[in-house]
């Protein structure tokens, strides 16, 4: 074979048993576990660092995903066309060790939303491609824009080479850095995403090492066939039938609230999901087709068996459907900042429907948001003074009671998954205090399972900022099952001197505040029937909320 040789290697008699299948696949996720330590520990934002607002993965030669690491179920949307984008745009014998692809555009690059920034390098053995470690994260910048469509949303890359046989293209990364607010730190992350690709690189290829390439492509084959049976098992075990869920979709971006629905056809091991939405809108809330996979495929699996493997092969009995142009199928140009608001509406949205044929496998509504807090400024004082600044944070609230237990309290559910930001990380870093933080009393839905409590975070600027706060749940409340009452509603308290909230958009000064609360979860069964004690223990923890 030539040095830039790219056909498959020649195949050789593999004989494959359960054990070795485990052990590699056991291998795999260790290796896509370590790749997001790497990242974690190498970045520089709080963003990563801290909230852990990043995903790793591993995908074979034709671009299908071999393992994901249990990190944000939504960056699925943007792994799962990033390696067939870029086989469709480049030529296959041109791809050599050592590059590095970066994308981030949620149409010509198989992305989601612009702020998760994905890499990828190829994986050779013996001069031929086989497999490809991917990662991305969420980068705070585009801040403080308008989201109208995509074009204002931020830049937009395709799957480009950000390096070339392991040397920087300089001038990529100049080009993309001068369209950033904060340089240093996305440079600073971009070299954490690329030390946590090598590591991945590594790891594979000493596992090929260890078991043999052929054994080791072969039992990617087999783990991609058995999370497919275990699927499809799962999916027969269910009752056929249609199961029809409707909601509406309220939010600070658009006026009016949006109907949504889904009917979710079980039949035999097999299971179709089509979903009603109206047009897009001309509000950063549309989801990317590769989002309502990623969003519908992570759900799926919770309710049919939480133990299948996170890869391709659980995606073939699921068929999505959606109308093109929606706003959970979205055409360009349409905006999509905002998407995992309308991703996390879509996951209770499938919950509500399949309460219909499994409620014992079902909790009641989350709190159904993200609910965002991005702050922009520029430094006042300091060895950065007149440097931009931004942060981003998101802020969890109440799960929904479950058919046995109550929902929890200020969590990140469904197709989100990040850390807490300390207090004090933010503190030190940000010219911003945190007056508040406390769970909030009366915000869980009632049942014989009561739901979880949204959070209250209260913000103080010591300098100048904009805000801007993506919410959900502000009219309506999380839905209960089974008797079960609704959770409370979120909503924005501006203190003294602060201007209402246009749209999400808001202005401190130095020394004003404002308050975000973060909707409840539903409950679940009857309140009548709550055990007497559980009833004094909430009592208990109604004073405890009211004292913090």
């Amino acid at each position: 074979m030539t040095q830039h040789d790219r056909s498959p290697l020649a195949p050789r008699p593999v004989s494959l048993d359960p054990i070795t299948i485990e052990v590699i696949g056991s291998a795999l996720a260790s290796i896509v576990d370590e790749t997001g330590e790497a990242l974690v520990r190498a970045s520089y934002s709080t963003n990563i660092k801290e909230r852990r607002d990043c995903s790793t993965a591993l995908f074979d030669r034709e671009g299908r995903t071999l393992c994901q690491a249990e990190h944000i179920p939504i960056h699925l949307g943007s792994f799962i066309e990033f390696v067939p984008k870029i086989l469709a745009e480049h030529v296959l014998e041109d791809i050599r060790a050592g590059d590095v692809f970066i994308g981030n555009d949620a149409y010509a690059g198989g992305g989601t939303h612009l702020p998760d920034i994905v890499l990828a390098e190829p994986i050779f053995i013996d001069a031929s491609l086989v497999a490809w470690t991917v990662n991305l994260a969420h980068h705070s910048d585009f801040a403080d824009r308008a989201h109208a469509h995509i074009y204002q949303e931020g830049l937009r890359i395709p799957p480009i080479r950000l390096y070339r046989e392991s040397v920087v293209n300089k001038d990529v990364l100049d080009l993309i850095l001068l369209n950033c607010q904060v340089p240093r730190e996305r440079l600073s992350d971009l070299r954490a995403q690329m030390a946590a690709n090598r590591v991945g690189v590594r790891r594979f290829t000493d596992l090929c090492a260890r078991h043999g390439t052929q054994t080791v492509l072969a039992a990617g084959d087999a783990l991609l066939d058995y999370a497919e049976r275990k699927m499809r098992a799962g999916l027969a075990a269910l009752p056929d039938g249609t199961y029809r869920f409707e909601d509406i979709f309220d939010n600070l971006d658009w006026p009016e609230a949006l109907p949504l629905a889904v009917d979710i056809t079980i039949s035999g091991d097999e299971i179709t999901l089509q979903f009603d939405a109206p047009p897009q809108v001309r509000a950063g809330i549309n989801m990317t087709y590769t989002a309502l996979l990623a969003t519908t495929y992570y759900i799926v699996k919770s309710v049919v068996d939480p133990t299948i493997l996170p890869n391709a092969g659980l995606a073939r009995p699921i068929t999505v459907k959606a109308p093109k142009g929606s706003v959970v199928n979205c055409a360009h140009p349409a905006a999509v900042n905002g998407r995992v608001q309308t991703c996390q509406r879509v996951s209770d949205l499938i919950l509500g429907a399949m309460a219909q044929a499994v409620p014992e496998r079902v909790s009641a509504c989350t709190n159904s948001a993200c609910t965002v807090a991005v702050f922009a400024g520029t430094r006042e004082a300091g060895p950065q003074k007149d440097t931009l600044w931004v942060y981003l944070e998101t802020i969890g609230g109440g799960g929904g009671a479950r058919p046995n237990a109550d929902g929890l309290d200020g969590i990140h559910v469904h197709a989100t998954n990040t850390s807490n930001l300390p207090i004090e990380a933010l503190e030190v870093e940000y010219p911003l205090i945190l007056m508040k933080y406390e769970l909030v009393d009366g915000s869980a839905g009632a049942g014989t399972y009561r739901g979880g409590m949204g959070l209250r975070r209260v913000y103080r600027a010591t300098e100048d900022c904009r805000i801007r706060i993506d919410i959900t749940r502000l009219q309506q409340g999380s839905w209960g099952l089974m008797g079960g009452g609704r959770g409370g509603t979120s909503r924005i308290v501006p203190g003294p001197g602060v201007a209402p909230f246009d749209m999400g958009d808001g202005v401190l000064k130095a020394g004003q505040w404002f308050e975000i609360i973060s909707p409840g979860g539903g409950g679940y069964g009857d309140p009548a029937n709550r055990a007497p004690q559980t009833i004094a223990d909430d009592a208990r923890d109604q004073i405890t909320c009211a004292a913090m």
